[in-house]
């Protein structure tokens, strides 16, 4: 069966997971430098996804946070739009070696969604779902980071289908790939459930500073 470009993008990025491609071998564990290194500065905002840009219109979208929690919870768009709506300026990184400084985010504090959904003992993880099939995995201590969010807009647009519009999540301690787009489920758990590219050689965690691109 010949292969898709979906098929040949997963097969290269797992050929680089492999050699390590991109690792200068020179963490930054002190976070001296504003940019990880092996990463360039750039001010546009490179367009990456598996091939697949889902089509979630706001009436038909729902986000549903379920699993170690006292009180599970759906959203719909009115739902999420009622809760606290914050401000944050973030950097991003990506593990192909961009990064974009100073992102104006708007949307829902992590810290207010757990709080509503009130995690029981023992859970340690979240296992992040998108719209397109695809997941990541983060620990649940930096999930709920100050600066981490549900993201709807940037720059003070509304975040558009390319970039995971109408909802993202925002993790600015990991690179990019953790931080999931067209967001569907959040799933809190006591075990890790690697997601998508954790199970084809990328780190578990991803850590820009120590450059934790691989396992």
């Amino acid at each position: 069966m010949p292969d898709t470009p979906q098929s040949k993008l997963i097969k290269a990025k797992q050929a680089w997971a492999a050699a390590g491609r991109l690792i200068t071998g020179k963490p930054d564990t002190e976070h001296a430098e504003r940019l990880p290194p092996g990463q360039r500065l750039v001010t546009n905002w490179p367009v990456l996804d598996l091939g697949v840009q889902p089509a979630v219109s706001l009436a038909d979208w729902e986000l549903t946070i379920d699993g170690a929690v006292a009180q599970p919870l759906t959203w719909r768009w009115p739902d999420f739009l009622a809760q606290p709506q914050i401000q944050s300026v973030s950097d991003i990184h990506c593990v192909t070696q961009w990064s974009r400084f100073d992102n104006l985010w708007q949307g829902v504090s992590t810290q207010h969604l757990l709080a509503q959904v009130q995690p029981l003992p023992g859970a340690a993880h979240v296992i992040l779902h998108g719209y397109d099939g695809y997941s990541s995995n983060v620990t649940l201590e930096n999930f709920a980071g100050e600066d981490c969010l549900l993201a709807h807009s940037h720059d003070d647009a509304s975040l558009n289908r390319v970039h995971g519009g109408p909802l993202r999540l925002i993790i600015p301690q990991y690179y990019l790939w953790k931080s999931v787009k067209w967001l569907k489920r959040i799933e809190i758990r006591r075990d890790d459930a690697p997601g998508f590219w954790e199970v084809r050689g990328y780190h578990n965690e991803g850590d820009p500073w120590t450059e934790q691109r691989y396992n």
